[in-house]
């Protein structure tokens, strides 16, 4: 309608003026003139704006009214309802620019010869209609689509009969974009890109673009990923005494959770809080059935770190053992052999009786265990216990980086990395650190009775024996080690 509407006012002015090119000083050349500087400028504002606001998505629109200026906030609102209909605006947008791109010449052929309207129509068009504006508004987009907003709903309602349907055509075949999210690969690479940036102007530091990147990495990561294996973990087994040796032993590793297994090490069935040790007598040498036991939840090993960090979350346990998945029993060999739809009952039932009786003595057993804590517990799950997983576990996949305290031997325990100068500390230490914290007992004079002392060199031989235990472990030669804080007096 708009292309129609500019050609039929250049034949009428060309009827009243007649065929022949008019003078330069005539009127009619003026005004000629005029209204091909109009069109020059009308085709470099929707040649702009196409591709000032088809750049802005919705996404980034969202972005700007959630968390941009003041300025951008109203911007992006008064964007917002006419960027929707995407394919609408860009039907409107293109085809007023044609019309202004096709009427220009009719008026250029009247006020030159044709070489010359050819060369003006080019260089104006390209120069004035595409070159600036797009330039202009690629950087400043959002600023002259808010001020010219008003323009484009005009537009658009005279384009309506022809952009409309165009339009929902277009919607129809591509989509109508909507959700244009970033993917999380995307996601990653712009985080990538800070990263690199960190230090040289950048609002994001180096930390914070790793962390994010783990947390983006997250949900591809599993339990078995993080966790530590069974065989390289501290555990206690359940009928095991609490003597002088075995709380030396804990003291030692300075875990503040101990696993509690039954006959194997991958057979959890709880786990033992150290602080709960406070009140056990060595002397007593009570089974470790005795004191409380709290139950160690279960995951498989294909969990997503995400969902084990939820777990956590809900406060019952800190740690996980986490074990192979689940299989589902099948009986299709039986059905083969039968040559019936229906399996065979008479075994199936016998073994199901058995395993049945089996797991109702384990359950019964760590019932037991647990109902002193006030714990509900949950049946746990049938796969064997591939190893543990704890949140400080998880916590170190999210920062990228691992996380070593005072009493870690290894920074990885799967690639056997030991932690910078703990081959030699964390030995020579083994379990004084219980002896450090009763001054009172490295000295005799100071009250220290006769059964201190025969407590206090009790210790001293579970710290040598654990000292000289790891010594050998670790191929260390015990002769160039510090002496343990605590000295025979």
């Amino acid at each position: 309608m708009v292309f129609v509407g500019v050609l039929g006012v250049g034949r009428a002015i060309r009827s009243m003026v007649g065929d022949e090119p008019s003078p330069y000083m005539q009127p009619w050349w003026w005004i000629w003139a005029g209204i091909s500087v109009c069109l020059v400028l009308f085709a470099g504002i929707m040649s702009g704006l196409t591709l000032g606001l088809m750049s802005l998505g919705l996404v980034d629109l969202e972005v700007l009214q959630q968390s941009g200026s003041d300025e951008e906030k109203r911007q992006a609102t008064r964007i917002m309802p006419v960027v929707q209909k995407q394919h609408e605006l860009l039907v409107t947008l293109l085809l007023c620019n044609a019309a202004a791109m096709e009427a220009l010449p009719i008026f250029l052929d009247d006020m030159f010869n044709e070489v010359v309207a050819v060369l003006l129509s080019v260089t104006f068009v390209l120069a004035f209609g595409e070159v600036i504006p797009q330039a202009v508004c690629s950087r400043h987009g959002l600023a002259i689509g808010a001020d010219m907003i008003w323009l484009v709903k005009i537009l658009m309602v005279i384009c309506w009969p022809i952009s409309y349907p165009v339009g929902k055509i277009l919607d129809h075949l591509l989509g109508h974009n909507d959700s244009a999210l970033f993917r999380r690969a995307q996601l990653k690479a712009l985080v990538s890109i800070h990263g690199r940036e960190a230090g040289k102007g950048g609002e994001l530091t180096h930390d914070e673009t790793t962390i994010i990147r783990g947390a983006l990495d997250l949900t591809e990561k599993t339990a078995m990923d993080s966790m530590t294996p069974i065989e390289s973990t501290f555990s206690l087994d359940v009928h095991s005494k609490l003597d002088w040796e075995v709380l030396g032993k804990i003291m030692a590793r300075g875990h503040s959770r101990v696993p509690v297994y039954e006959g194997s090490p991958r057979n959890l069935i709880g786990v033992l809080l150290v602080k709960s040790l406070l009140t056990v007598r060595a002397e007593a040498e009570i089974p470790v059935s005795a004191v409380s036991i709290r139950r160690i939840p279960r995951v498989p090993s294909d969990m997503p770190l995400y969902d084990i960090l939820n777990e956590f979350q809900k406060g019952g346990s800190h740690m996980a053992a986490v074990t192979k998945p689940k299989t589902k029993k099948k009986n299709a060999h039986a059905n083969d052999l039968n040559g019936d739809d229906k399996p065979e009952t008479t075994d199936t039932n016998a073994e199901a009786d058995l395993e049945r009786g089996v797991s109702d003595q384990l359950h019964e057993y760590e019932s037991k265990l647990f109902e002193e804590n006030g714990d509900d517990f949950d049946d746990l799950s049938d796969g064997e216990v591939l190893g543990i997983i704890t949140m400080e576990d998880v916590m170190e996949e999210l920062l990228q980086e691992e996380i070593v305290d005072e009493t870690d031997e290894y920074i990885d325990v799967h690639k056997k990395v030991r932690v910078a100068a703990a081959a030699a500390h964390h030995v020579t230490r083994g379990g004084s650190m219980l002896v450090r914290k009763v001054g009172s007992l490295r000295y005799p004079q100071m009250g220290l009775s006769k059964q201190g002392q025969q407590a206090v060199n009790k210790i001293r031989q579970v710290e040598k024996d654990a000292r000289e235990e790891q010594l050998a472990t670790n191929g260390l030669n015990g002769d160039t080690l510090t002496l343990p804080l605590l000295n025979d007096q």
